[in-house]
C-alpha cells in the first residue's frame, strides 16, 4: 500500500512504498523520471484527445437517447403543455453550459483547486441545509432535492459529489501523518461525511449518499489508510446502511422488489419500474428494435429519460448498444486511474488523488445505475453520468472531467520539462 509519510504540501518529496519487513523504496527512480520526460518531449500532445472523444461520444449519445425517450411524453396529461423537443432543448442547454463551465474549470490550476477545496465543501454543506428549508427547496415526487434558480434547478447533492472528491483528496494529503489513526485520521472526515449523509437522507437521497461515501472511503484507501482500519470502517459502513434499510419500511419494500420483481404482489407496486426495465432489455435482444422504436418509453417505464435511460438504449440499440456504453465508461474510469497514478509518480499527490476520485465517482455511479437497470442492485434514484437528463448532474460531470483533464495537462507539461 502506498504510504505517503514524509509528504508536506509546501515541500513535496517522493512518496515512499513500504514493503513487507519494513523495507522502503522509491516507486519511480530518478532515471526513469528523466526517461519519461525525454519520451514526452519527443512529441506528446498537450491534452488527452481520447478522453475528450469518449466523453463527447457519451454526451452526444445521451442527447439522442434523451430525445428518443421523451419525444412521446407530451401525450401524457402531466406533460401536455410541453413541446416534443422540450427535454431535448433543456438537456442540450445543460450540455452547452457544461462545456463553458468545463473550459473555465480546466483553466484553474490544481494548486488553486486544493486551496479552494475546504471552502467548496463548506458551500456544498450549506446548500444541503438550504434545500431542506420549506418554501426554499423544490419538492418533486416527495423528495426535496432542488433549488429553483428560475433558468435551471440546482441539485446540491450533485455538487457535493465533486466537492467531496476535492476535499477528501486535500484532507488525505494534509493528514498523512495520521492516516493510521482512527481518532486523528478517520473520525474528522468520517464525521463530516456522516453529517452530509444525514442531510441527504432527510431529502431523501440515499443514492447520492452511497456514492459520496464510496468516494470518501475510496480516497482514504488510496491515500494510505491502514488496511485493518479500512476493513473495520467498511464493516461499520455496511452495518449503518443495513440499519437505515431495516428501519425504513419503504426502503425494505424496494429491497424485496429488487429480489423478485415478477412477484404478482410486487409487480404492480415497488417492482413496477424494474419489471418494465427488464422487459425493455428483453425486447431489445442483440441489435435492438431500432432508434425511436421503444415501446416501454411510451408511459410504461417511469423516468425513462433519467434513471432508466440505459433500458431505453437496451430496447432500441440492443445488447450491442449497451455493451458499447459499458466499454466507454470502463475505459474512461480506467484512464482516470492511469492519470492519477502518473500524477503521483510525478510527485503530485493531491492531483493524483483528485484524478482517481473523479474516476471513482464516475465509475461507481455508472455501475450503480447500470446495476439498477438490469436488476443486479436495488432501485436507486441515480442518473447515468454524462448521459441521463438532469441539468446539475451533467454540468457537474463535465466539470469533473475538465479537472481530470487539467491533472493530465499538468502531468504532460511536467514531463516535457515545464512547471505545473
Amino acid at each position: 500500500m502506498l504510504n505517503l509519510s514524509g509528504l508536506r504540501v509546501s515541500n513535496l518529496r517522493w512518496p515512499t512504498l513500504r514493503l513487507p519487513g519494513g523495507r522502503v523504496r522509491t516507486p519511480v527512480p530518478m532515471s526513469q523520471r528523466v526517461t519519461m520526460r525525454r519520451a514526452a518531449a519527443s512529441g506528446m500532445q498537450a491534452i488527452d484527445t481520447q478522453v475528450i472523444g469518449v466523453v463527447a461520444a457519451l454526451l452526444l449519445l445521451g442527447l439522442v437517447m434523451v430525445y428518443s425517450a421523451t419525444i412521446a411524453l407530451p401525450d401524457s396529461p402531466r406533460f401536455a403543455k410541453y413541446a416534443p423537443t422540450h427535454f431535448l432543448v433543456r438537456h442540450a442547454f445543460a450540455v452547452a453550459l457544461g462545456a463553458v463551465l468545463a473550459l473555465a474549470a480546466f483553466a484553474v490550476p490544481m494548486r488553486r483547486w486544493q486551496q479552494l477545496s475546504p471552502l467548496l465543501f463548506l458551500i456544498g454543506f450549506v446548500l444541503l441545509i438550504v434545500v431542506l428549508i420549506p418554501g426554499v427547496g423544490k419538492v418533486v415526487f416527495g423528495a426535496r432535492r432542488w433549488l429553483s434558480l428560475y433558468v435551471v434547478n440546482l441539485q446540491p447533492s450533485e455538487l457535493m459529489k465533486l466537492f467531496v472528491v476535492l476535499y477528501a483528496a486535500d484532507y488525505t494529503v494534509r493528514k498523512q501523518d495520521f492516516m493510521q489513526s482512527l481518532r486523528k485520521g478517520f473520525l474528522p472526515i468520517g464525521g463530516a461525511v456522516a453529517l452530509v449523509g444525514v442531510l441527504l437522507l432527510l431529502e431523501p437521497d440515499m443514492g447520492a449518499f452511497v456514492v459520496i461515501a464510496a468516494i470518501a472511503m475510496g480516497l482514504l484507501f488510496l491515500g494510505g489508510v491502514n488496511g485493518k482500519l479500512f476493513s473495520f470502517l467498511v464493516l461499520i459502513s455496511g452495518a449503518v446502511f443495513a440499519a437505515i434499510i431495516t428501519f425504513s419500511p419503504w426502503r425494505r419494500e424496494r429491497i424485496f422488489a429488487y429480489l423478485d420483481p415478477f412477484d404478482p404482489s410486487i409487480a404492480a407496486g415497488k417492482g413496477y419500474q424494474l419489471l418494465h426495465s427488464l422487459i425493455a432489455f428483453g425486447r431489445g435482444e442483440l441489435f435492438g428494435v431500432g432508434l425511436g422504436g421503444s415501446v416501454e418509453k411510451l408511459h410504461y417505464l417511469p423516468e425513462a429519460h433519467t434513471d432508466f435511460l440505459l433500458a431505453v438504449i437496451g430496447e432500441e440499440l440492443g445488447l450491442v448498444g449497451v455493451m458499447t456504453v459499458i466499454v466507454m465508461f470502463y475505459w474512461l474510469t480506467k484512464r482516470g486511474f492511469e492519470i492519477g497514478r502518473q500524477a503521483i509518480a510525478l510527485d503530485r499527490i493531491y492531483s493524483g488523488l483528485v484524478a482517481k476520485g473523479v474516476a471513482l465517482w464516475i465509475g461507481v455511479q455508472a455501475f450503480i445505475n447500470m446495476g439498477v437497470n438490469v436488476g443486479l442492485l436495488p432501485t436507486k434514484g441515480l442518473t447515468l453520468p454524462l448521459m441521463s437528463y438532469g441539468g446539475t448532474g451533467v454540468l457537474v460531470n463535465m466539470i469533473g472531467i475538465a479537472i481530470l483533464l487539467r491533472v493530465d495537462f499538468e502531468n504532460r507539461k511536467l514531463m516535457r520539462g515545464g512547471s505545473a
